[in-house]
């Protein structure tokens, strides 16, 4: 056992890494969206859409949106499950989750979105409660990714789909020098000149690197008790769209 765990790629003590990562968020909490359009030119939303779409969620659904951000994939689903369905946007960074919560009120996404303040290694909600769980872009900031996808396990609903959506692994090992160059040289730059803050894109380009591979996510979503676990790269695999279901009840 050990005491250490990574924040970039820097080691520190396990105890740090929330308050840490919570200081990047608290940073970059009011130009999450500006930042992710300039970093991705834009294919984020192709992303997240996509697996808006895979969650395959009806009306009255029950929704749990994790490291929800500013928002995002709620504003979708709170669409798709109507009046009588429920949208949770929780993170475990305040300044993000009210970001979030102001962007989809002034959108007049009311009324079935609620917002809850939480960490993923530990979920305050009932067993076998949520039709769906969704985490886009905030696992590889969890210290203990076994423990959260243990939590998220429990409080699916027999039958419930879990979906995340994560950077990964490139296919292409060509590519792999330029997205390197691209993400260690441009991207904290745009960073400063956008936020003034680069050290913050600094570790999260760092994060990225640390991040499971497609195969070992996906070995863990097993572990975790998942069935019927598939993975899908998108972009070549700069991204991953891992997808599992919950069989049994607690």
């Amino acid at each position: 056992m050990t005491n250490k765990t990574d924040f970039g790629f820097k080691k520190i003590n396990i105890q740090e890494k929330a308050s840490l990562v919570r200081g990047v968020f608290d940073s970059v909490a009011n130009n999450y969206d500006i930042m992710n359009d300039l970093m991705s030119l834009g294919i984020h939303r192709i992303w997240k859409r996509i697996t808006i779409d895979q969650a395959g969620v009806k009306p009255s659904d029950r929704i749990l949106d994790l490291a929800g951000g500013t928002g995002d994939l709620a504003k979708q689903f709170a669409a798709r499950v109507g009046g009588q369905g429920e949208v949770i946007v929780a993170d475990i960074n305040h300044k993000m989750l009210l970001a979030g919560r102001e962007k989809l009120v002034s959108q007049g996404r009311v009324g079935n979105v609620y917002y809850v303040q939480a960490d993923a290694q530990n979920l305050a909600f009932p067993d076998n409660y949520f039709d769906c769980v969704t985490m886009a872009f905030g696992l590889r900031n969890v210290t203990n990714k076994a423990l959260a996808l243990q939590s998220i396990e429990r409080v699916l609903k027999p039958g419930g789909r879990l979906l995340i959506l994560e950077f990964s692994k490139l296919t292409v090992p060509l590519f792999q020098k330029i997205y390197d160059l691209y993400s260690f040289n441009v991207i904290p730059k745009i960073g400063r000149l956008v936020t003034g803050d680069e050290a913050s894109y600094q570790y999260l380009v760092e994060s990225i690197k640390m991040q499971p591979d497609q195969e070992t996510l996906k070995t863990m979503m097993l572990e975790a008790g998942f069935k019927a676990v598939t993975y899908k790269n998108l972009s070549g695999g700069v991204v991953a769209l891992h997808q599992g279901i919950k069989t049994r009840e607690n």
